[in-house]
């Protein structure tokens, strides 16, 4: 048993964010609504396997939700302003007359089922993806993706942290004061009340910010070793073209009428440039980290499985016939095909169920985060104290 306990670890937050953009990738280059189904169950059968009960865990839902407001918001648009599509007319709407220098925009018309299925296809992908980026929110916390960030990217991690970890401070502050002014006997609502807890949220946020500058300027903050400026310039420039091959390289696989060399050839010249710019100005700065997590055999599966959907894609892409595969046309409106590249590309993003350890027991007994000194979100597991976890990144002085 106390074994077993001690294989329950968290995934690095690298390994679920390259699933879940695999996936998502895949989602972008197809509106064949089969395949985009299927990568919806394997993402919600992963999450209900893999996620646990802390307090961010439960933004899934949320994204669901989100999804299908996107979907019916997709088909209101195209029965009002949609394009009209010739076909099987279903109803018609009260038109209205536009000028010339309007034209292909229409208010109103015959609402035809190929249009309704078109404007289905695309809201549907678009739900996909928010849905995959809703898996991986509620698989890892966004504050661990944050410190994992290359040693360059360092000051960038903390200050989207302190971004991020503001408004949380700020709604726990406001409770606070509003349980203090009920138990005085003091209004908690309306103008009286505003102009009570003002002032104690203000001030309470400069005393955070005072400490935060304290604590980030003792563990020596912002200092980096000297470097020439031959090999500093060198680097910023691997970086920058790195990051515009990268782009690029994106484009070229995400679009499937794009030039096969502007694909994967530039995307994988623009990823080794980018590692080496980072790796090279990682350099400069000087700091140790604090738990670090552990990159093993698991995170390189998972990674792995979110990708090979994409490839799967790809592949299909590529095969006689893929594209019509991938693309469902609704002129005329015909059953779309199941490409098998793209299914099996799909169906290994299921190994993440099996091959990831299971999180800490421990992560769900207490659902109430904690606050650092520094006002930055304690992530550690909760309900356990563990002395220095809310700082993992500590720079040497």
């Amino acid at each position: 048993m106390a074994r077993h306990l001690a294989t329950r670890r968290l995934l690095h937050p690298g390994g679920w964010w390259l699933w879940a953009g695999g996936l998502a990738a895949a989602a972008m280059r197809t509106t064949n609504p089969f395949l985009l189904a299927m990568i919806i169950v394997v993402v919600a059968y992963v999450v209900a396997a893999r996620r646990t009960s802390a307090p961010w865990a439960r933004s899934f839902g949320s994204f669901v939700r989100l999804a299908v407001f996107v979907v019916g918001f997709r088909l209101f648009i195209q029965i009002l302003f949609g394009t009209r599509i010739p076909g099987t007319e279903l109803f018609t709407l009260p038109s209205v007359a536009l000028p010339s220098w309007m034209a292909g925009v229409t208010v109103g018309g015959p609402v035809s089922l190929e249009s309704l299925v078109f404007a289905f296809n695309q809201g549907l992908r678009l739900a996909t993806v928010l849905i995959c980026f809703g898996a991986v929110n509620s698989l890892c916390s966004p504050y661990r993706m944050l410190r994992c960030l290359p040693a360059s990217l360092y000051e960038a991690g903390v200050a989207v942290t302190v971004a991020l970890s503001f408004a949380p401070q700020a709604v726990i502050q406001i409770g606070r004061l509003r349980e203090a002014r009920r138990l005085r006997g003091r209004p908690v609502r309306g103008v009286a009340a505003l102009r009570g807890m003002a002032l104690p949220v203000l001030e309470g946020g400069l005393d955070r910010s005072v400490a935060l500058a304290a604590s980030m300027d003792t563990r020596g903050y912002g200092r980096r070793t000297d470097v020439a400026t031959g090999v500093r310039r060198m680097t910023s420039l691997a970086t920058g073209l790195g990051i515009l091959a990268v782009a690029a390289g994106l484009y070229g696989v995400l679009d499937a009428g794009a030039p096969r060399a502007l694909g994967l050839p530039l995307l994988g010249a623009g990823s080794v440039a980018l590692a080496v710019g980072l790796f090279a100005s990682g350099r400069r700065a000087v700091r140790t980290r604090y738990r670090p997590d552990p990159w093993r055999l698991p995170e390189w599966v998972v990674g792995f499985s979110g990708l090979a959907a994409l490839v799967g894609m790809v592949a299909a892409a590529r095969l006689p016939g893929g594209e019509a595969a991938l693309d469902s046309f609704t002129v005329p409106l015909v059953w779309p095909a199941l490409p098998a590249a793209a299914v099996a590309g799909i169906m290994a993003g299921l190994l993440p169920s099996a091959v990831a350890p299971h999180p800490p027991a421990f992560l769900g007994v207490a659902a109430r985060p904690t606050a650092s000194p520094d006002g930055a979100p304690d992530d550690a597991p909760d309900g356990v104290s563990c002395p220095g976890a809310e700082t993992p990144d500590v720079v040497a002085a």
